[in-house]
């Protein structure tokens, strides 16, 4: 994997760019429009456990109708101020059952995601999922 930033003027700002082409803005959290480097971390998790849920599902035959995910991060107070606590919450619509939906999202985030899997070295990572408006708790991912 490669990937590049270029400064954008004189600002502590970048553009990243992958091998396909993709670009993202990259700021500090100032006035500068662009992700900061943590909130692309938690946009990862969220990125990265959906898709595999999302793939999990597909292949127990359950249907997504809408999906959503919100991630809530906690940082140490001093530097490298990593994440101490993850919250993930997942909305989805459709006909799927519960059950499966919880076991989707533990493979996820206990197997195949790698982001999730380098984040819970320093935090607590907790789910919630609600399925067609119900809301179910998930167990607590900590190693």
């Amino acid at each position: 994997m490669t990937v590049s930033l270029q400064r954008i003027n004189d600002a502590i700002q970048f553009e990243g760019t992958n091998a396909t082409g993709s670009r993202l803005t990259i700021a500090s959290k100032g006035e500068q429009e662009g992700v900061s480097p943590m909130e692309m971390t938690a946009m990862a998790i969220g990125g990265c456990s959906s898709i595999d849920i999302l793939m999990i599902l597909e292949k127990q035959k359950q249907r997504v109708d809408d999906f959503a995910v919100q991630v809530d991060a906690e940082r140490a107070e001093d530097p490298p101020r990593v994440f101490t606590d993850v919250q993930i919450h997942y909305t989805l619509t459709g006909e799927a059952q519960a059950d499966k939906v919880r076991r989707a999202i533990d493979l996820s985030l206990e197997t195949y995601c790698s982001v999730s899997k380098m984040v819970d070295k320093t935090a607590t990572i907790t789910y919630s999922f609600t399925l067609n408006g119900e809301t179910h708790e998930g167990a607590v991912r900590e190693e």
